[in-house]
């Protein structure tokens, strides 16, 4: 009997490859798709992130992002301390830029609450978002590599990145998580020999950069892997809300720290980076406006605006001078609301802080760039490659620390 069955099974199988075979032969070929998990341990995710796929053979039909394995309540948090107490929380956000997530959190509670700082501690602060911005530069460049199968590019950056971690350790004590940046200034001064260390770094990294563009960028193979990929035009950007070098990757010409001078950023002169068409300037002729390379390269050109920002900031760093406002021991927020924007390394990053008089914010919430920039994750992975799947979601450059929140 069961032999029988056997039989039975394997004549219909063969009956289906004929059917099969006759479908292929008048050109009606019977397809099937398929769900694919990527994520959230895939390496490709830069977090933890879950897309599923909707697949049809090789080509993406529709890739919906899944999140919320970070989430630690940390707007909540934030109305239960005190704003000093909220620092180090905003490390953990973008926690490969906390620097810039101090300042930001920082700055909306001194507008609040009206807060002057000297003038030496908004020197030192610029001083430190930017090299926190090649900082996180140089993981996106070397993790992008890494996705395309660059191994090399990884190793480079992460070398670099070395000596800026060493930088902040010097000044306070961090790697990381530095919690440096506070309401009304710094946690504490740099040491004396902190602006020629720095000043020797910026004279070693800034050649690197060219390195970096004929080790990665001008890589043949892998400007044929991002190259007119994933292609966000200017409206789309615009639309779904996009800021950093993900709107300036796509050809807009936006950057807070150019269009609405924020902190003392009005006093330094630099360009802001936009892509530009393939063919132009040494750009590769395959290059299209608003694809992945666009947005990888803008990163790139950043680096070497934020390196000119840091000379002239320590060219002009007061010799004296406090690093931190005197504040009562017990800082109070007015009744009163505030939303303060800055330009992080993946777009703008805002705080809205509301305060009753008391010592602890009634309202805190984060409009974090990362969560904004995945959301067109679905619209762009439509209709690609799945192997062209990983180099859109690197070229956004997400944290998912950011994200979840």
């Amino acid at each position: 009997m069961a032999i029988e069955l056997e039989s039975a099974i394997e004549l219909e199988s063969q009956a289906d490859l004929l059917v099969d075979l006759d479908r292929t032969a008048s050109g009606d070929v019977r397809t099937e798709e398929m769900l694919v998990n990527m994520g959230p341990q895939h390496p490709s995710t830069h977090g933890v992130l879950r897309l599923v796929l909707r697949t049809d053979g090789e080509m993406v039909l529709e890739a919906v992002p899944h999140i919320g394995y970070l989430h630690r309540c940390a707007e909540k948090i934030g109305e239960n301390v005190q704003p000093f107490q909220y620092i180090p929380y905003t490390d953990r956000m973008d926690y490969l830029a906390g620097m810039n997530n101090n300042y930001a959190f920082a700055l909306a509670c001194e507008a609040l609450a009206g807060v002057e700082i000297p003038d030496r501690a908004a020197y030192l602060r610029i001083i430190f978002v930017e090299l926190n911005r090649i900082a996180s530069h140089l993981v996106s460049m070397g993790a992008y590599g890494l996705d395309m199968g660059a191994f090399t590019p990884f190793l480079y950056a992460f070398r670099e990145r070395e000596y800026i971690l060493d930088l902040f350790e010097s000044a306070c004590g961090a790697r990381l998580t530095y919690s440096y940046i506070t309401i009304g200034g710094v946690t504490d001064d740099v040491p004396e020999e902190f602006v020629d260390t720095c000043t020797e770094f910026l004279d070693y990294f800034e050649p690197k950069i060219d390195e970096y563009n004929n080790l990665l960028s001008f890589n043949q193979i892998f400007v044929k892997r991002t190259a007119n990929v994933g292609v966000i035009s200017a409206e789309d950007a615009i639309a779904w809300g996009l800021t950093g070098p993900c709107l300036r990757g796509s050809g807009v010409h936006w950057d807070l720290r150019k269009v609405t001078p924020y902190d003392i950023y009005d006093r330094f002169d630099f360009e802001v980076p936009i892509a530009v068409e393939g063919g132009t300037d040494g750009i590769p002729p395959e290059v299209v406006v608003g694809d992945s390379w666009s947005r990888y390269f803008v990163r790139i050109l950043e680096m070497k605006q934020s390196v000119r920002i840091i000379r002239q900031a320590l060219r002009d760093l007061p010799a004296d001078g406090q690093h931190k406002a005197k504040l009562p021991r017990t800082f109070k927020l007015p009744a009163d609301e505030v939303y303060y924007e800055i330009e992080n390394p993946r777009g703008q990053l805002g705080f809205f802080v509301s305060g009753d008089g008391s010592a602890i914010p009634t309202r805190v919430k984060a409009r974090g760039p990362s969560f904004c920039n995945l959301s067109i994750t679905s619209h762009v992975c439509r209709n690609c490659l799945l192997a062209d799947v990983p180099a859109i979601v690197g070229s956004i450059d997400v944290v998912m620390g950011e994200v979840d929140r």
